[in-house]
């Protein structure tokens, strides 16, 4: 039997979700459900499309619901709000809000007695299980979090929004040095413009003022004023062939030491290279949808995140199959 999985909202990673749903022989995709107008949504896979308003009324159509929103302004709302109807996956990735939204999606799950995992994903999510699993062998040490090379859409959307500017990537790069003096074991103390470079690709508007452009990107708090940052000027003919995709990854590495002295280092890595951020990121949502519904059936309740799931969960294989192929 197929887990039966709806989809809220049919952005970038709406469109990825269905592709892992159409990947796996155990998920059914059975509906996207969008704030636009229904009509003007063509999933791929032909499933119906309805206003969110009509998710009142299916209950007895989904398994797993899986919300594709911003962390923002929509998982905020939208999270606590749909874990009160269905056993829900989100994506919520802003770091210092994570504890407020558990509190808020565990009270709304707790009382419908309904299963809600929350800020699944690549990081959150992948890394966050690194990071517990690296410490929690090496407690002597000094864990590193390195994201990129890849598109930061939040960066990228922050910069659109400057006067002048019609369309804009942002690239977040680790940089090499920093990398190697962590790899090494050495376990250096790094500050933040010592780890990642931010590269920016600018489509300006005609006539655009652009040494004010590129004042106001670089000096920007909270986003670039504590990195060094390159900014180029391009054309939409370029962003487009050279730009068009959604590329990330990174690095987990755990520096950290054993013995009676600590004379013997250890250095722990995990790494990611993405083509696409949301296509990847989807298929975990998917996988981790497949356990929600397992945990859902051994009557849990409540708001989970991925450090609460057992492995095996994540798998469409039996625990006999696990341990005979990849234990």
């Amino acid at each position: 039997m197929s887990i039966r999985i709806g989809i809220v909202g049919y952005g970038n990673l709406g469109k990825g979700v269905e592709l892992a749903a159409l990947q796996n022989k155990d998920t059914e995709l059975v509906a996207v459900y969008t704030r636009r107008d229904p009509a003007a949504v063509k999933p791929l896979s032909g499933v119906p499309v309805y206003d969110v308003a009509e998710l009142e009324h299916h209950q007895d159509r989904i398994d797993v619901l899986i919300l594709c929103g911003g962390s923002a302004t929509d998982l905020p709302v939208q999270t606590p709000k749909y874990a009160a109807m269905y056993h829900v996956v989100d994506s919520f990735d802003t770091h210092a809000h994570i504890p407020d939204h558990f509190k808020a999606v565990d009270q709304a799950a707790r009382m419908s007695g309904h299963v809600a995992l929350i800020s699944c994903g690549w990081d959150p999510g992948m890394f966050s299980l690194n990071r517990v699993y690296a410490e929690s062998i090496l407690p002597e040490g000094q864990t590193y979090t390195f994201w990129g090379k890849g598109v930061s859409q939040g960066h990228s959307d922050a910069i659109r929004r400057i006067e002048g500017v019609r369309d804009a990537r942002q690239y977040t790069i680790p940089i090499e040095s920093a990398l190697e003096a962590v790899r090494s074991g050495s376990n250096p103390e790094l500050t933040t413009r010592q780890k990642h470079l931010r590269e920016c690709f600018v489509v300006p508007q005609e006539g655009a003022d652009l040494e004010r452009i590129e004042r106001e990107i670089v000096t920007m708090p909270n986003y670039f004023d504590e990195y060094d940052t390159i900014v180029h000027f391009i054309t939409e003919e370029e962003l487009l062939r050279d730009h068009a995709k959604l590329p990330h990854g990174g690095f987990v590495i755990r520096g950290g030491s054993t013995g009676v002295n600590g004379e013997n280092h250890h250095v722990v890595e995990y790494h990611l290279t993405l083509d696409s951020n949301p296509e990847f990121t989807s298929s975990i949502l998917v996988a981790y949808a497949r356990a929600v519904h397992r945990l859902a059936m051994t009557g849990a309740t409540g708001c989970k995140t991925v450090l609460d799931i057992p492995p095996a969960f994540l798998s469409p294989k039996s625990g006999e199959e696990l341990r005979r192929s990849l234990l």
